[in-house]
Order: structure tokens, then sequence, then C-alpha cells
């Protein structure tokens, strides 16, 4: 059985990763939403979550949407998480990384060989 991937794609504007993550041996989801992505990860519980951090200064308990699927995440056995994040906005990914665990941090532009090596290096 596949190991499997779940991609969540909120804003997106970077190349699709699928055929990456495909060729690394994983069975990829996509969600477009973290609705969605919580869902996916109940029916299936991936082993390896790839999201970005997107800052919303308009939440008044949390700093993204990405805080709730980390919530959902954390109480699954194995699951690793890569984020990806503009690098104006660190600061306040600093408050998640503090409060959940996140395997890995990829700064816009996503280069693909930083992704590789870094879903490599998981589960």
């Amino acid at each position: 059985m596949k190991k499997q991937l779940l991609a969540v794609i909120e804003l997106g504007g970077y190349p699709n990763f699928t055929p990456l993550y495909e060729s690394l041996g994983y069975e990829v989801t996509m969600a477009n939403s973290v609705r969605n992505a919580i869902r996916a990860i109940k029916k299936s519980a991936p082993q390896v979550v790839v999201a970005e951090f997107n800052f919303q200064s308009d939440f008044r308990d949390r700093t993204s949407s990405l805080e709730s699927l980390l919530s959902t995440i954390q109480w699954l056995d194995t699951c690793e998480v890569i984020v990806f994040y503009e690098t104006e906005y660190e600061h306040q990914l600093e408050k998640l990384t503090a409060q959940y665990p996140i395997n890995t941090l990829l700064p816009f532009p996503i280069e693909e060989t930083d992704l590789q090596k870094a879903v490599e290096l998981l589960v």
C-alpha cells in the first residue's frame, strides 16, 4: 500500500508538485481548503501533509487556518508536516512552530529540489 500525502493548496501560485510526490512513492490527495483537508485527514490519516501558511490578520484568536489543520494533525500517530510560507510572515509563523510540530518550513518561491529533499527525509 502506498504512503498517503495530503497537499493543501488554498492560494497556490506555484507549480503542481503532484508528479514529484508520486515519483517519491506517495498517493496524493489534494484539498483546496482547510475544511476539506480536515475531512481528508479524518478519512485517510496521511503520513505527510504539505500546506501553506497564509497569515490572516482578521482572525481574532489565531494566525491562520493552518492552525486548525495542525490541531487536527496532532491527534494522528504519525504525520509529518511541510509548510510553505512567505518570508514577510515568518514572525507570525513562529507562533505556530512554538505550539505545533512542523517538520520542514520552505519559503516561497518553492524550489522543487528543496521540496524533494524535504519529502525524502520524512517518514
